[in-house]
């Protein structure tokens, strides 16, 4: 008696459109997770907004001033109603790098630009009570600083934010940093 094959009439899987629909979950999912408002900690709305780096001076024990990224500095700071931040510090001035290709800077060229300029990106929280933000870091161009918080004191008078960090080591230093920011945007 010869048997007779049977074939299922379940067809196999399209791996573009399978491909396609985990790629559409992704966004959807990245979009929520940016979008979601932070839950840690208090959130302060005098804080929201796009600020611009006005001073940055920074001090050691006995009250000598030091400019570890030179004594012109520019930057950029946002905090979202979502609890995000986003920060930008740089040397003014940084020279290019003669090849124009930024993986083929030289050594010291490519020294120059990281020492010359901090950036990072997360969430953040406010202690009221202890008149402390803190940064929760999410990336940085220091990656000693990705998953950590950087707790830091500050005081907002009008439109002028003052930032002061505790003794951070800098160029073999012990530094507390005053970084003074003006609004541009809330």
């Amino acid at each position: 008696m010869a048997q007779t094959q049977r074939t299922s009439a379940v067809k196999a899987p399209n791996p573009r459109r399978a491909s396609r629909a985990c790629g559409r979950a992704l966004v959807a999912f990245a979009i929520l997770l940016a979008a979601a408002p932070v839950s840690a900690g208090g959130l302060d709305p005098s804080l929201v907004g796009t600020w611009r780096l006005v001073r940055f001076e920074s001090r050691v024990a006995d009250g000598q001033v030091r400019h570890p990224m030179g004594e012109r500095v520019e930057g950029q700071m946002v905090y979202t109603e979502a609890g995000r931040i986003s920060t930008h510090i740089m040397r003014a001035g940084r020279a290019a790098f003669a090849s124009g290709d930024r993986a083929r800077g030289t050594d010291a060229e490519t020294r120059e630009a990281f020492v010359g300029y901090l950036a990072y990106y997360g969430t953040y929280a406010v202690d009221a009570a202890a008149g402390t933000i803190h940064h929760h870091i999410a990336g940085a161009s220091f990656p000693n600083w990705i998953g950590t918080t950087q707790v830091r004191q500050f005081v907002i008078d009008g439109d002028e934010l003052t930032i002061t960090t505790p003794p951070l080591q800098a160029a073999g230093e012990a530094l507390t940093t005053v970084l003074v920011w003006a609004r541009v945007s809330r």
